[in-house]
């Protein structure tokens, strides 16, 4: 009952974040406890030989996933959404929805998935001297005017998915500056885009479009600054059904990545988060600016506009998969069924008991390409020398140490080239289901404490929902404090840190994991 009139008066939260494969719907408390969820399935289509997803999908979605969330809340607190306190959305990073003056989109949504804009991200970045990735936002654009495609004349307006709901329902063209980090580059100090590189691009394009970047790109806002509130025709897009009242409050739409610094407590600097699933991700909170751009490395920020280093790899846990399977599927042989759990945790825990250098094992789990590394395709290979010593434990470990060889390769860039101080790092996704292993091992590559939370929040829409609470309940209160303080205090995390031994045998494996690159390159010219 007392959560029911919190839900009532409305002293609530709303995070949607769209992901891609689901768009998640997050009620929580004036306290960030989450009350309520609800979701929505879909998936990207392949149209015109781009990645995207329809405008029917996108608002279709959203109203789903909102419905499903107010079902939730039905059931059980028997009460009828009507308000919330404050509403936010997030979704994927990057990509490109352009409209004109009418706001209508001009062409089908590009996703961050699309590789198209490579060459134009490589020639801004030769101009920026500031890595571009093909992925960002105005390499789009550019490689759409190198295209000469007709649509770029009646350009109007620029965004990200988030931002064209958070346009749609407010009718604000506003952007939290992790996701407008990751459109143009953004000055962390005057926390707008870069004035340098606005200039060089605007003279670059001269001539060929009829408008200025900074003309058609949307408002960059901080963390816990206004966005703006729900319109009456916004409060009927959302929900149709008519309860939803407009006048609510928005905070600043805002990427996944900066939800997962929200949603980790990874936002001050000197902290990081790594991400570790069938892909994995680094990111850490930088002090300064890095002296060169690093192809290795993504510069975004955190939600109130500090300087993100992130490392993306897409292979972490696939390969190590096909394993744990194979070594299923011969236990059933045996006429042994073991649940999926109890297998990850004898052979993650047999690991432990290998040499801390994996005996001269090597791994490369390339399920697919591998940008950090340089390798084009996916040729996952395992690797040993004659007399290496070839035993289950140490077989498991070189696995385990291949799901943070590439990340290795671009995190060392930054805490060994590039000098980074690294005071905490946390780690989440099913690598670190398994309690203890993949945390050592990743404090080892690293050489830092990681921290793994007992208790798993919600994710992105969970991170949105604190940051949309942050905007009423945070003044006065840096945003690193506000997660220490009012989210995260007194709950419970296990930190590791790093054992001189495990460290000193992960940077052996290290050196035979970069040496041996070229096999896999082989591999990838000779196995067609």
């Amino acid at each position: 009952m007392e959560i029911a009139k919190k839900i009532e008066c409305g002293k609530t939260a709303l995070g949607i974040e769209f992901g891609s494969t689901r768009i998640k719907a997050v009620l929580v408390d004036d306290e960030n406890t989450p009350l309520a969820s609800g979701s929505h399935d879909w998936e990207n289509r392949h149209i015109g030989n781009i990645w995207s997803y329809t405008l029917e999908d996108i608002i279709g979605g959203l109203q789903d996933a909102y419905a499903s969330l107010v079902r939730d809340v039905r059931e059980k607190y028997n009460v009828t959404l009507t308000t919330v306190g404050v509403i936010g959305f997030s979704a994927m990073m990057h990509g490109y929805m352009v409209f004109d003056r009418d706001g209508k989109l001009l062409v089908p949504f590009r996703t961050w998935r699309n590789n198209t804009a490579a060459y134009a991200g490589e020639k801004l970045t030769e101009l920026f001297g500031y890595h571009i990735p093909a992925r960002w936002s105005i390499a789009h654009l550019y490689q759409a005017i190198l295209d000469g495609e007709p649509h770029v004349r009646d350009i109007a307006y620029q965004t990200t998915l988030e931002g064209y709901v958070h346009w749609l329902l407010t009718g604000e063209k506003v952007i939290g500056i992790g996701e407008a980090s990751g459109m143009f580059p953004v000055d962390p100090e005057t926390k707008q885009y870069n004035a340098r590189m606005l200039a060089q691009f605007n003279e670059l394009v001269k001539g060929k479009v009829p408008f200025k970047a900074e003309e058609i790109l949307p408002k960059i806002l901080l963390a816990g600054e206004d966005a703006g509130r729900l319109t009456e025709e916004g409060a009927k897009i959302l929900d149709p059904t008519g309860n939803l009242r407009a006048g609510i409050p928005l905070c600043p739409p805002e990427g996944d990545a900066g939800t997962g610094m929200v949603a980790t407590n990874s936002v001050r600097k000197r902290t990081g988060n790594v991400s570790a699933g069938t892909s994995v991700f680094a990111m850490i909170v930088l002090e300064r600016e890095l002296s060169k751009p690093y192809p290795e490395i993504d510069l975004v920020t955190t939600p109130v506009g500090d300087l993100v280093g992130m490392v993306h790899c897409n292979n972490c846990t696939s390969d190590l998969n096909a394993w744990v399977n194979l070594f299923g599927e011969f236990a059933g042989l045996l006429g042994v069924e073991l649940p999926k759990w109890k297998l990850y945790d004898m052979l993650y825990f047999a690991s432990e008991k290998g040499d801390k250098d994996c005996g001269g094992l090597v791994s490369y789990n390339y399920i697919s390409n591998e940008n950090i590394t340089k390798v084009e395709h996916g040729r996952p290979l395992f690797v040993r020398k004659a007399d290496d010593t070839f035993t289950l434990a140490n077989f498991m470990r070189a696995h385990l140490y291949s799901a943070f060889g590439a990340l290795k390769v671009g995190c060392d860039i930054m805490l060994k080239e590039e000098g980074v101080k690294l005071d905490r790092i946390t780690g989440h996704g099913g690598l670190f289901k398994t309690e203890r292993v993949g945390q050592s091992y990743l404090a080892a590559a690293i050489n830092a404490p990681v921290t793994v939370m007992k208790t798993a929040g919600e994710g992105g829409a969970w991170g949105m929902a604190i940051l949309a609470n942050y905007r009423l309940h945070g003044a006065g209160e840096s945003l690193a404090d506000y997660l220490e303080n009012k989210v995260f205090a007194g709950q419970e995390g296990v930190t590791l840190y790093p054992d001189p031994a495990d460290v000193e045998g992960f940077e052996a494996f290290a050196k035979r994991y970069v040496e041996g690159l070229p096999i896999v390159r082989e591999a990838v010219h000779s196995l067609k």
